[in-house]
């Protein structure tokens, strides 16, 4: 087994490993131990107690976090027309619809957070669905990424949508936010 550093070991009697926290004094406990240079994510693990190999049992949905992830997103969105100026009064990063996918296609790089497709544009974008795919990027419907009503899927993903979903051990493992994320009641 590694050995434990003393930084650690500091952290590690601040608290109590075996008590339960309340929310606010756990993150509490994370700022007051945190002696890193940059803002850390806060993460959730959780053993949800599902044999994940069962279809019935598999935990996925999204969801809009009431405080967001405290990290600024970067939207591009693929569309024209009305649509494309919808997308910039929105707030979009880029808006763009043949070009833009041309663009992507020469570079194979896409460096967007969310993508956001109107329907009529969805067949072009199969050239590069590779590249968006890696990344996690591709617009799907059950996401609600592929979408007529471009202002409300902008305004979700700023606030903070998330995407969850179990992995192969019946675990969950999502970004909920940042530390410094100031929480208002």
């Amino acid at each position: 087994m590694k050995k434990q550093s003393k930084r650690m070991k500091k952290v590690y009697s601040n608290f109590d490993k075996t008590q339960v926290y309340p929310l606010e004094e756990a993150i509490k406990i994370l700022k007051e131990n945190s002696k890193v240079n940059f803002d850390p994510s806060v993460e959730l693990h959780m053993n949800l107690g599902i044999l994940a190999h069962k279809t019935d049992q598999i935990v996925k949905g999204s969801m809009v976090l009431p405080h967001g992830t405290g990290k600024k997103l970067k939207i591009v969105v693929f569309a024209d027309g009305e649509y494309a100026q919808e997308a910039e009064k929105a707030g979009a990063d880029v808006v763009g619809n043949e070009e833009l996918i041309e663009e992507i296609k020469k570079s194979g790089k896409a460096p967007y957070d969310a993508a956001i497709a109107v329907p009529k544009l969805m067949k072009k974008l199969g050239p590069i669905a590779r590249t968006l795919g890696v990344r996690g990027l591709m617009p799907n419907p059950k996401k609600g990424t592929v979408t007529t009503n471009v202002t409300s899927a902008i305004e979700e993903i700023r606030k903070g949508k998330i995407d969850f979903r179990n992995d192969d051990s019946g675990n969950l493992h999502q970004v909920v936010g940042k530390l410094s994320l100031q929480m208002n009641n």
